[in-house]
């Protein structure tokens, strides 16, 4: 992996970025001789949201909205 200062990063981030982009080698950006970032490809894509992930899975039968005709005996 490619080690760089960030002064220097941030004069060529626009080459460093299409660099990386093409030999997907990551950067390693570095202030005072520590590491702070790293530049790396690919981004990939976003993760699915879990809302809808089992739409048409799920049938949902009789009444969910009423309550229940059980005792509980939780407060015992």
């Amino acid at each position: 992996m490619q080690v760089i200062q960030a002064s220097k990063f941030k004069a060529q981030c626009l080459a460093l970025m299409d660099e990386v982009a093409a030999t997907g080698e990551g950067i390693l950006i570095t202030k005072n001789g520590k590491p702070v970032a790293e530049l790396r490809s690919p981004a990939g894509p976003r993760p699915k949201s879990p809302f809808g992930l089992h739409k048409g899975l799920i049938k949902i039968t009789g009444d969910i909205m009423s309550p229940v005709d059980v005792e509980w005996d939780a407060m015992k």
